[in-house]
């Protein structure tokens, strides 16, 4: 017999799939939060049954199961860790664990395609393309390369995942594997998805107004509150408030928090350690703890939510070198310049006398430290006539 503990989400159903399709009848599968994989782990070894092998997909164990976990393979028992996530890289010193988060090609792994890559090599899955096609889908879900490749495909699998309970799921994608020599999606589903789709538009679009902003531990943080959609809606913060360095998705009613962030010098899966998570160094998770709790939530609750920058101007454009004009909750003004091969920032009518290379750099500063957005058209005319920029008409 064999046991499955893998992850509730899209990638961990993935090994589920696998797991059916490997061992049938013969497999138990349970479907695991990050927090509530331990408590499996300690009453599966609190069993003592050796006659049961063990897999462990998508998630970690904490470092007292870790132990207990070795001390029951040198016992005879049978155990496979099969994970993709940085923060489990030291697992890899076990014989029992495989932790590999990038491919020889240079691809990001994920759980599915590491799992499925075992059971190959073990003669426990014969290959087929419908399967196929649908753990290339899954990994480039979980790691986001559908958005770099323009694989809606695999976003629109993860957006049927969670239309379904997770047993349904399951039953829908065995018999499409199984019965089809492609994966695709029927009419009906194309048509659930179409209306889910603008459903989860409007989602994020007002989320993008509940955005607050918190200098935690050396990085600017984008505060928001959300049930759902936090790969999408992270995504989409990130390059909507390119200033901040990551987004913090909270879930105050199930204390966790989803981190996400689009640069390559901020890593959360160590802010995530930090509160008792781990993760990619993209996307990563833990918990709300007392700590996270007053940085997170006390310390914005009293602050306003940041503006979205005017999209819709005409004049008042950015980069632009006879200037652009911001403005923050206190109704000051930012005029940000070029001038002498640098940019310049003016405020209340004087010339700050620092000077920015980039305007991007400019531009940072001024949301980091003033919370400030790309005012209108309007404002911005009326700005210039005040400073003399240009004359009114007679």
């Amino acid at each position: 017999m064999y046991r499955l503990l893998t992850h509730n989400d899209l990638d961990g159903l993935g090994c589920g799939i696998l797991a059916r399709l490997a061992f049938g009848e013969e497999v138990h599968v349970q479907y695991n939060s990050v927090a509530g994989l331990n408590p499996q782990v300690e009453m599966f070894l609190a069993k003592e049954d050796k006659e049961e092998t063990l897999f462990i997909t998508d998630l970690s164990v904490n470092e007292q199961n870790e132990k207990k976990l070795n001390d029951y393979v040198q016992h005879g028992g049978e155990v496979y860790l099969i994970d993709h996530h940085k923060s489990s890289l030291h697992l890899n010193e076990y014989s029992w664990a495989a932790v590999e988060v990038e491919q020889a090609n240079g691809n990001l792994t994920c759980a599915t395609s590491l799992f499925y890559k075992f059971l190959i090599e073990k003669g426990l899955l014969h290959a087929k393309k419908s399967l196929e096609q649908f753990v290339e889908l899954v990994r480039q879900m979980d790691t986001w390369e559908w958005e770099k490749n323009g694989n809606l495909t695999a976003k629109r699998l993860n957006d049927l995942f969670f239309l379904y309970s997770i047993e349904d799921f399951e039953q829908i994608l065995l018999h499409k594997i199984s019965s089809h020599e492609d994966f695709t999606f029927n009419e009906l589903e194309e048509a659930i998805l179409d209306i889910e789709e603008n459903k989860v538009a409007r989602y994020i679009r007002g989320k993008k107004r509940e955005v607050y902003q918190a200098f935690i531990d050396g990085y600017y943080a984008g505060v928001v509150h959300a049930d759902s959609n936090h790969s999408e809606l992270g995504n989409e913060l990130a390059k909507e408030f390119p200033h901040l360095d990551y987004i913090a998705i909270l879930m105050v009613g199930r204390k966790k928090i989803s981190l996400r962030t689009i640069y390559d010098h901020v890593d959360v899966s160590e802010i995530a350690r930090k509160y008792h998570g781990g993760g990619h160094q993209k996307a990563s998770g833990c918990l709300l703890t007392t700590e996270a709790y007053k940085q997170f939530v006390e310390n914005t609750f009293h602050s306003e939510p940041l503006r979205r920058d005017f999209m819709h101007n005409k004049h008042n454009l950015k980069e632009q070198k006879e200037g652009c004009l911001y403005k923050n909750h206190s109704d000051e003004t930012f005029f940000i310049y070029y001038k002498d091969e640098g940019w310049f920032i003016e405020t209340k009518g004087k010339e700050k006398h620092s000077s920015y290379s980039t305007f991007q750099d400019c531009e940072k500063f001024v949301k980091r430290q003033f919370k400030a957005w790309l005012v209108q058209d309007d404002e911005y005319f009326q700005y210039l006539l005040q400073t003399g920029r240009i004359a009114e008409r007679p």
